[in-house]
């Protein structure tokens, strides 16, 4: 069907379009190349002066604080979070999941719901669980108390947070 002839065209075809694309390349790199050697040129084309513009200072608004998120707190919307909780925790006293049991936990001293065996990195950065504790605890667990057994990757919104602290508070009087 084909002869070697043919064949040897065809891989000289190919041969010669790949050539064709590498030197296509390098003669876009010689042409748009800056002068300072491979790195393309960073800075604006131009640039439009504002007056004022020394010693602005950018202020990041962190949102509100969350002394008045938790005041505003609702606990039946707690109640709808807790869903997420109660795969390792529960709510009796004295029974422990994979997590230690919740209620109460608010005002508890860190480490002290009986029977459960702590990692020992919680002990570390609090002493009670207040309600400002357990918000940057939910948060992001890991990064609040490094080392510390709990896998769950934390609440995003502070909304999400007050609410279910209001709601875990609202249990034991």
């Amino acid at each position: 069907m084909f002869d070697t002839m043919t064949t040897t065209k065809i891989v000289g075809a190919l041969c010669g379009t790949l050539l064709v694309f590498l030197l296509a390349g390098w003669a876009s790199e010689t042409i748009y190349k800056t002068s300072s050697g491979s790195e393309h040129n960073k800075t604006q084309a131009y640039e439009i002066a504002v007056e004022g513009e020394e010693g602005t200072e950018v202020v990041v608004d962190e949102g509100p604080a969350f002394a008045e998120v938790y005041a505003t707190a609702d606990v039946s919307a707690g109640e709808g979070l807790w869903r997420t909780c109660r795969a390792c925790h529960a709510l009796e006293a004295g029974e422990n999941g994979t997590g230690p049991y919740l209620i109460g936990v608010v005002g508890r001293d860190v480490g002290a719901a009986e029977g459960y065996g702590y990692s020992g990195a919680l002990t570390a950065v609090a002493d009670v669980w207040t309600p400002e504790n357990l918000n940057l605890f939910l948060e992001n667990p890991k990064g609040y108390a490094p080392g510390t057994a709990m896998s769950y990757n934390g609440m995003r919104k502070i909304e999400d947070r007050a609410n279910l602290i209001a709601y875990l508070d609202s249990l034991d009087d």
